[in-house]
C-alpha cells in the first residue's frame, strides 16, 4: 500500500510539473479568464449597473454598493467558467497520448488505475491553483470597490471551487479517455470555452433566457455551481442593500440576477445545490472507473 501511494505521489508530481513546465499553457490558462474579466468590466459592467438602477426605480444607492454588486457578479461568472475551462485545457493525459508517452506507462509495473487517477488529481490541483489565484484577484478588486463578503462566504466559495473543479476534471478525463488527437482536444476546449458560460448562466442571468432554455439549464449541475458562486459573492451586498432599500425590491434584484434560484417554482437552498453537484461528481467518478476498467481489459 505504501509503495502504491509513493507511485501515485510521484506520478501526480510528474504530471503537475509537466503542466507548469509549459509556461505558455499555464499563462494561457490564467490569462484567458483575466481577458474575460476585462471584457466583462469594459462591456457588461455598465449594463448590469443600469439594470439594477432601473429596478430601483429612482431610489438612491451608494456608488460602493453598486460597484460591489456588479463586481461580485462579474467575478462569480469568471470563477464559474474558469473551473470548467481550465480543467479541460490543463490535462496532461491527452498530452501524453499525443506524445505516445502513455505507452511507457502501460508497460511499466505500475497499476493502471494509479496512472489514470494521477492524471485526474494533478489536473484537479492545476485547476484549483489557477482558480484560487483568480479568487485572490477578485477579493482584492472587491476590497477596493466595496467588500461585503463574510468569512463564511469566502470559505464556501473555496469549497465550491474544489467541488466544481472536481466535477469538470472528472468530466474532462472521461472525454480524454476516448481521444488522442490534438485537433479534437483543441476543438473541445474551444467549444467548452465558447458555449459553457452561456448554458450555465455565467454570461447572462438565466431569468433573461427563453423558457425552454431555463428548463434545460435547470437540469445542468454546473448551473447550481454558478448559483452558489452568485450567492457567496453577493449575499453580503444584498443584505447591505436591504438597509436602505425596500426588501421587496432587493429580493426582485436578487431573483433577476440569479442570486436566488428556483427549480420551476421551488426555491433551491444552497445546501441542496452542494448535494446536487457532489452527487454528479460521484456519478462521474464511478463512470470514469468503469470506463478505465473496460478500456484496460480491452487492451
Amino acid at each position: 500500500m505504501t509503495r502504491q501511494l509513493k507511485q501515485f505521489k510521484y506520478l501526480t508530481i510528474r504530471n503537475f510539473k509537466l503542466y507548469f513546465k509549459d509556461k505558455m499553457t499555464f499563462l494561457i490558462s490564467l490569462i484567458t479568464p483575466l481577458i474575460l474579466l476585462v471584457l466583462f468590466i469594459a462591456f457588461l459592467k455598465k449594463s448590469y449597473e443600469e439594470s439594477v438602477l432601473a429596478m430601483l426605480n429612482g431610489l438612491e444607492i451608494s456608488t460602493n454598493l453598486l460597484n460591489s454588486f456588479s463586481g461580485a457578479w462579474l467575478f462569480s461568472s469568471v470563477l464559474s467558467t474558469s473551473c470548467v475551462t481550465v480543467a479541460f485545457c490543463s490535462g496532461t493525459m491527452i498530452i501524453d497520448k499525443i506524445n505516445k508517452s502513455d505507452i511507457d506507462f502501460l508497460v511499466s509495473p505500475v497499476k493502471k488505475s494509479l496512472i489514470k487517477f494521477s492524471y485526474v488529481f494533478s489536473n484537479l490541483l492545476s485547476t484549483m491553483i489557477v482558480c484560487l489565484i483568480l479568487l485572490v484577484i477578485g477579493l482584492i478588486y472587491l476590497a477596493i470597490v466595496g467588500f461585503y463578503m463574510s468569512f463564511t462566504d469566502v470559505i464556501l466559495t473555496i469549497i465550491n471551487i474544489f467541488i466544481s473543479s472536481l466535477f469538470a476534471t472528472l468530466l474532462a478525463n472521461i472525454i480524454w479517455s476516448f481521444t488522442s488527437s490534438q485537433g479534437i482536444m483543441s476543438g473541445i476546449c474551444t467549444l467548452v470555452s465558447a458555449l459553457y458560460g452561456f448554458i450555465c448562466g455565467a454570461y447572462m442571468p438565466i431569468n433573461t433566457m427563453g423558457k425552454t432554455m431555463q428548463v434545460f439549464t435547470s437540469f445542468l449541475p454546473m448551473t447550481y455551481s454558478t448559483t452558489i458562486f452568485r450567492q457567496t459573492f453577493l449575499n453580503g451586498t444584498i443584505e447591505k442593500m436591504k438597509e436602505s432599500i425596500p426588501e421587496i425590491i432587493v429580493n426582485n434584484i436578487a431573483k433577476s440576477f440569479d442570486v436566488e434560484y428556483y427549480f420551476f417554482d421551488y426555491k433551491v437552498d444552497i445546501s441542496i445545490m452542494f448535494i446536487i453537484i457532489i452527487s454528479f461528481c460521484l456519478i462521474l467518478l464511478i463512470l470514469l472507473i468503469l470506463i478505465s476498467k473496460l478500456r484496460l481489459k480491452k487492451k
